[in-house]
């Protein structure tokens, strides 16, 4: 009698697992039979991906184009999987209410890359393969499976590196387009975020997984950079983030963001900061814009423009040498005389960009004036009174532009 009631509990052990196996399988959840099919083309992925890896100096070009036509083969399918997932299980959970937070917001996320599929296909394109990455990447670190984990990371890391240049290379090129200035604003936007999330949720893995000598050189600004992930940004604050973020491009994106749409990224900036001083009419707030240009006009010339070898406009190239020297022989007062070496930049950095402002008085008259005003207080400029002009002549060393 013992050994038939054993044999007979063991038997509805199996046939419950069974049962709770197949309504795992019918019912569309996370874990159902979609969960299955990706598990099963995230392998194929990750081993045509090693495969590929493997087969990528072998000599025999036959070998590697067969490696890399079934790596392409398993990551579209595996992508399609993903893509299934969404549509069966989460699109069904969210309708009838039984869905997760994270399940609602990755359908509302889902939907935000599928509205730019008319309008902008290649976005679109990359956007939509990053999205289901992340997601998957999601699942992986769920399994909390160290091994499973261990192996997807190169896959994703190379995939999504790959996705992300291949964003800024296409908003690099559509900024050469005819665009508005309000349309061209939409893509600096969009460059700065694709470098931001980049920063976030790729960065820190490859320098966890990779040699960390090669990140050394942006350490620096990648702790600058975190102090601004922490709490609600002012105007000031968010265009600090993006000139962090613009260093630590120059060394990781040479490439698909291009110095000249790295240069316009830039002048952006610098349009902004005047525009927060001028508009500033709180002294304190002003001051910390204007310490903020300083800082930007530093980084735009001695960290681009220093780097920079084709010109459009030789007398350009010419000013910028003139500019470069004077920048040279003020630093020698650095470790002698620190405060008369802040005052001499500071003076070079304000002239600098009046003469560019300069170029259409109309647009930056405001600036223009603050600009005038504080090479009046560094003793460079004197404020004549006009009657006939409310707001006065200015004479100093140098002519820098009427007014």
């Amino acid at each position: 009698m013992e050994e038939r009631s054993l044999r007979v509990y063991a038997d509805k052990t199996f046939f419950t697992r069974i049962t709770n196996t197949i309504s795992k399988m019918l019912i569309p959840t996370k874990i159902g039979i979609n969960g299955m099919l990706i598990s099963i083309k995230r392998n194929n992925v990750i081993k045509a991906y090693e495969l590929y890896i493997q087969n990528k100096s072998n000599t025999d070009s036959s070998k590697t184009e067969l490696a890399e036509k079934k790596y392409e083969d398993a990551f579209s399918l595996y992508l399609e999987a993903i893509d299934k997932h969404i549509m069966d299980s989460v699109y069904k959970k969210v309708k009838n209410g039984s869905a997760s937070a994270f399940e609602q917001d990755a359908l509302a996320r889902y939907y935000e890359v599928i509205h730019i599929k008319e309008t902008e296909y290649l976005e679109y394109k990359y956007r939509k393969q990053k999205y289901l990455l992340e997601l998957d990447y999601q699942t992986v670190k769920e399994l909390d499976k160290e091994k499973i984990t261990e192996r997807y990371k190169p896959f994703y890391l190379t995939k999504m590196d790959s996705l992300y240049k291949g964003l800024l290379k296409h908003f690099s090129i559509k900024l050469a387009d005819n665009l508005t200035e309000k349309n061209k604003d939409i893509i600096y936007d969009k460059i700065f975020k694709v470098l931001e999330e980049y920063i976030v949720n790729i960065l820190p893995l490859k320098m966890e997984s990779e040699d960390s000598e090669n990140y050394k050189q942006i350490l620096d600004e990648y702790n600058k950079f975190e102090t601004y992930t922490i709490g609600k940004l002012d105007q000031n604050e968010g265009i600090e983030k993006k000139m962090v973020l613009l260093a630590i491009s120059r060394k990781l994106f040479t490439h698909s963001l291009p110095l000249i749409v790295a240069e316009q990224c830039y002048i952006k900036l610098l349009k902004d900061v005047r525009s927060l001083i001028v508009d500033t009419r709180v002294i304190k707030k002003q001051e910390k814009a204007y310490s903020l240009l300083i800082r930007l006009i530093e980084d735009y010339n001695i960290k681009l423009l220093s780097t920079k070898i084709y010109w459009d406009k030789q007398e350009k190239r010419e000013e910028y040498k003139k500019f470069w020297t004077e920048y040279k022989n003020i630093s020698n007062l650095k470790e002698t005389n620190y405060i008369e070496y802040m005052k001499q930049k500071e003076i070079l950095f304000i002239q600098a960009d009046l003469r560019e402002v300069c170029n259409n008085p109309m647009k930056y008259d405001k600036i223009i004036k603050f600009y005038k005003n504080k090479l009046v207080e560094l003793g460079v400029m004197r404020k004549l009174k006009d009657a006939c002009k409310t707001e006065g002549n200015y004479i100093g060393r140098k002519v820098l532009c009427k007014g």
